[in-house]
């Protein structure tokens, strides 16, 4: 991986301690057909390849392909599931699989359950050892682990399934496909049908805010790092009603403090507990008394917002409560 993926990935994996990285080079998505809710584009998830249609019972064996190509076979469901990703952690416990998690990444920490599971490493390159002593069934990982360290855990016969949402609708489709493979869809669709109930209540109630008047927005996540287009953060500014002032860039990067003056978004909003490793401040220490940022609106009208940052940036079943909290910041007159 090249110097600057991995310096993204840690400045990531420090600062959120979540699923989020910037370092998934080479990847290949499989597309399934439904249109994802903007801008018409193909959902990316994992495409189930062997499924009678409208079951609620999973059929074995079942084969079934991620986000990297790679078609596994599951000859029953899985008894010893272990995850390296936050995300994909709080979907199988929302599933109700806590006693099949046999290990989860350090940076797991909800539920509060999750906290005595053992550990295996960090979400980027968790510790091979510790995995192989997990023998479990499927190892769980999302967005944080790149390609390249997907592929030699597989080379050491660990059964790694990668999953890579950009979207909404491709966290809805990931947690329906935990509850097919490991035969928990009933389990599954009372999540997802939470989720979309919470989506809808949102965009319900910023439906009627004309193009004109809808709010421009800033999101910072780590001091310096904001995200573009193409990203599900991106995805729940515009489902809030808002229009993010660095969507013009794709992915997550590193701000220009001059752009953001200039943009002038009226909402600034931030990862709540994050702390700059430096300079020891606070995220939102930083925003407020950047120089010439008190000529911003959000900053003059004192609508710098913070947001829980594992809601905010763990693609997993609260990413809809995540949604809710940014909506409700961005239009506080309308979401409630």
């Amino acid at each position: 991986m090249k110097k600057n993926s991995v310096k993204k990935a840690l400045i990531l994996t420090v600062a959120l301690t979540t699923a989020v990285s910037l370092a998934a080079c080479g990847k290949k998505d499989m597309e399934i057909s439904s249109p994802s809710k903007l801008g018409g584009e193909s959902t990316k998830a994992p495409v189930v390849t062997t499924l009678p249609a409208a079951v609620k019972k999973t059929s074995y064996p079942l084969k079934i392909k991620d986000a990297t190509g790679k078609e596994f076979t599951f000859e029953k469901a899985p008894e010893r599931i272990a995850s390296v990703s936050p995300a994909e952690t709080e979907a199988l416990f929302a599933l109700g699989l806590e006693a099949n998690v046999v290990g989860v990444s350090d940076f797991d920490d909800y539920p509060e359950a999750v906290k005595s599971k053992p550990k295996l490493g960090s979400i980027t390159k968790p510790n091979q050892e510790a995995l192989i002593a997990a023998n479990a069934n499927v190892v769980f990982t999302g967005v944080s682990m790149n390609v390249d360290t997907v592929e030699k855990l597989r080379a050491l016969n660990i059964n790694v399934f990668k999953v890579e949402p950009k979207t909404l609708d491709d966290t809805i489709a990931n947690i329906q496909t935990y509850g097919i493979i490991t035969d928990h869809q009933d389990q599954a669709e009372k999540v997802v049908a939470k989720m979309k109930a919470d989506r809808q209540k949102v965009v319900n109630a910023v439906k009627d805010v004309k193009q004109e008047n809808k709010k421009k927005v800033y999101i910072e996540f780590a001091p310096g790092w904001t995200v573009g287009s193409g990203e599900f953060m991106d995805e729940l500014i515009q489902l809030s009603g808002g229009i993010n002032v660095a969507g013009d860039n794709k992915g997550w990067y590193e701000i220009s403090e001059e752009k953001i003056i200039g943009q002038n978004p009226s909402v600034i909003l931030f990862a709540n507990g994050v702390v700059d490793s430096k300079s020891k401040k606070s995220l939102d220490e930083i925003i407020r008394t950047r120089s010439g940022w008190d000529a911003i609106d959000a900053v003059k009208n004192k609508h710098v917002i913070g947001l829980d940052q594992n809601m905010l940036s763990r693609p997993g079943p609260r990413l809809t409560d995540g949604l809710l909290e940014m909506a409700k910041g961005i239009y506080p007159e309308l979401v409630k």
